[in-house]
């Protein structure tokens, strides 16, 4: 058992198919079968079942995938590492961000951040706190931006902000005028909300979960034009932080009567390396956020 035979193992099941992962290989089909087949032997188990459609992992097949994963990113941190030591960089920042830190805050900082160092890449992934934590373990991304509540043991992470997250209306609503709601009359209208897994759902499920709501949400979304536009025809409500209403014209921003504050950091593996550029790029959001927000981190 190789390093290359590993990795032609997980390209396979990630891609679902010999013919799909030989072209991203660049190597014959047949080669990459003969390979796949002297690992099976040299295991003396049968990794996957083959099909018309593509490929399935036998169960002994899905216990070697989780150790080649593991295997495979240890090899790349270590190759990073080295070549840090010899002066080189990654020169590639892969950073998960949800949908209301990216569309408001994050692009002047990528911008002012790609002015300074110029040679660097930025891979920008939009996803919710659920899935940029998996990318994260699974070494799809180096940084990620999620809600710093309930952090799983094997992720690090580095506070940024705290904010509220306030209901936002229509100026026409009947609710535009109040200086504070209550979370009983909020669950009483028709509600926008982003999907599963983003940290602005995941409070509204918290809060009914504690509560025994039951939400009528009439859209899901996350496109943040799509949540204003709704809100601003006065077709439904729902909530967003405090930073972004504030620089949306046509919506009006209400607290809740209890307040409903989040914390929000930059999380990364514990167990993988943490690359000169990741580390440049997370001092330097660290700096240039509270400027851009008016907040300084707790």
């Amino acid at each position: 058992m190789n390093t290359k035979s590993l990795q032609y193992f997980v390209s396979v099941v990630d891609l679902g198919s010999f013919s799909r992962a030989s072209e991203q290989l660049h190597i014959a089909q047949s080669a990459l079968s003969i390979s796949i087949k002297k690992l099976e032997s040299a295991l003396g188990l049968v990794l996957l079942h083959r099909h018309e459609k593509g490929v399935q992992l036998t169960d002994e097949g899905a216990r070697l995938y989780k150790h080649a994963k593991q295997i495979l990113r240890q090899l790349d941190d270590a190759t990073l590492e080295m070549q840090e030591l010899r002066g080189l960089s990654k020169g590639e920042v892969r950073l998960g961000v949800p949908s209301m830190m990216g569309s408001y805050f994050f692009p002047d900082i990528l911008m002012a951040f790609k002015q300074q160092y110029p040679d660097l890449k930025l891979t920008i992934v939009d996803a919710g706190t659920q899935s940029i934590r998996k990318m994260l373990l699974d070494g799809d991304l180096d940084l990620g931006v999620i809600l710093n509540e309930n952090v799983p043991d094997s992720l690090d992470i580095e506070p940024l902000i705290e904010d509220d997250m306030l209901v936002v209306v229509s100026p026409e609503h009947e609710f535009a005028q109040r200086t504070s709601l209550s979370l009983t009359e909020f669950f009483s209208q028709e509600l926008i909300m982003f999907k599963k897994g983003y940290f602005h759902r995941e409070m509204v499920d918290r809060l009914c979960a504690q509560h025994g709501f039951e939400p009528n949400i009439s859209i899901e979304t996350n496109l943040i034009p799509m949540i204003l536009k709704v809100v601003q025809k006065d077709f439904a409500i729902g909530a967003l932080l405090r930073l972004v209403t504030e620089q949306e014209k046509g919506v009006v921003g209400i607290p809740f009567e209890t307040p409903i504050r989040l914390k929000i950091g930059m999380a990364w593996r514990k167990s993988g390396y943490l690359s000169v550029a990741d580390k440049a790029f997370m001092e330097f959001t660290k700096q240039a956020l509270p400027a851009l927000t008016g907040r300084a981190k707790s």
